[in-house]
């Protein structure tokens, strides 16, 4: 039932990325959530029963879905780094292409040795007692564990360096990221339990197994269903921000180009409504230069060119509106109104 459940989860989480990923041109993390969800889809027990004769009814089935997490893992972490600027020299060599491809040498050859039998849904329980059952698990959770673990660090870095809503996708990448190093912890004191002996003290970890594989995934796959819908909000927010600073700015603009027309009036179709950046921006500079052109006479308040101020640090990215509600209201009338000539 639990893989059941993180499969759909993971099929959600590809449809929604497949929506609001589709003209980025970084695919890694749509890849790497396609390349999980066919893993655990394979693991779920009536799609195994039906994938694993085809292979020759040997367990083959299990190597093929775990070749396939460790690869998602793979790109997933890469997309996790590239999603911020904090890239240290460990975490790249954990996320890259000849670790992976060590690890997946490695399972596979450790495979090859374990007497599998015939098709089995249980293969850790049924087989785990084997040394090369144990040590095929083991490099493959251990290389998973490694992988969640550097996304825990940049999710974690990018919480601390992140504002406002922007946290909250790296909130949930955190604790997913957590919930994955507990459960390859959980699975590796399994491994060594099973293959030593240690039936209860594997009895005793085994039920928060599922528990921790639907924490993992429920968190991850918010996680990054969130990041593109947060990125999304943002720039409508600052699409109405800016179109609110350009209408604040239109009676001050109107006054400097009756007396210096700018490229607007000479040209109107120099600006569009449907990029309101350009327009507030062409609207700032036809300001300035009716307010340092010496040949007219151009004049401003102090509450004037502090809204002009507003709206150019708007423009740079450094704007108090993304933090404080109140930047893009009218400012009071009853405020000094002192005029000066440019």
């Amino acid at each position: 039932m639990t893989q059941t459940i993180v499969a759909i989860l993971l099929w959600v989480l590809v449809a929604s990325l497949l929506i609001v990923r589709r003209k980025r041109a970084d695919r890694s993390i749509t890849y790497a959530a396609t390349t999980i969800a066919v893993a655990m889809t394979l693991n779920v027990d009536t799609v195994y029963t039906a994938v694993d004769p085809l292979f020759g009814g040997t367990n083959i089935a299990t190597l093929i879905a775990d070749t396939l997490l460790m690869i998602g893992l793979f790109f997933l972490g890469r997309g996790v780094m590239h999603a911020g600027e904090y890239r240290p020299r460990l975490v790249r060599a954990t996320v890259s292409l000849p670790t992976l491809l060590v690890a997946l040498v490695a399972i596979t050859v450790a495979f090859m040795f374990i007497d599998r039998g015939h098709t089995t849904t249980q293969f850790m329980a049924d087989l785990g007692n084997q040394p090369a059952t144990a040590t095929y698990s083991i490099i493959n959770f251990l290389y998973c564990g490694i992988v969640i673990a550097a996304m825990l660090v940049l999710a974690a870095r990018q919480y601390r360096s992140a504002r406002g809503v922007q946290r909250i996708p790296a909130a949930l990448l955190t604790l997913g990221s957590a919930f994955g190093v507990a459960l390859c912890t959980a699975v590796l004191v399994m491994d060594v339990a099973h293959v030593t002996g240690q039936i209860d003290l594997m009895q005793a970890v085994q039920p928060a197994y599922s528990v921790l594989s639907l924490l993992t995934f429920l968190f991850l796959c918010a996680g990054f269903t969130a990041q593109p819908l947060v990125r999304r909000a943002q720039h409508y927010a600052r699409r109405r921000q800016t179109a609110a600073l350009a209408d604040r700015l239109e009676p001050l603009w109107d006054r400097a180009t009756q007396v210096r027309p700018g490229l607007t009036h000479a040209d109107p179709l120099a600006t569009s409504e449907d990029d309101p950046e350009g327009l507030l921006h062409r609207k700032i500079v036809e300001i300035r230069d009716a307010m340092i052109d010496g040949r007219v006479a151009f004049t401003t308040s102090d509450d004037e060119r502090a809204l002009l101020e507003d709206a150019e640090r708007h423009l740079l990215g450094n704007d108090r509106s993304a933090t404080d509600p109140t930047a893009l209201a009218p400012r009071s009338e009853a405020s000094p109104d002192r005029r000066r000539t440019s």
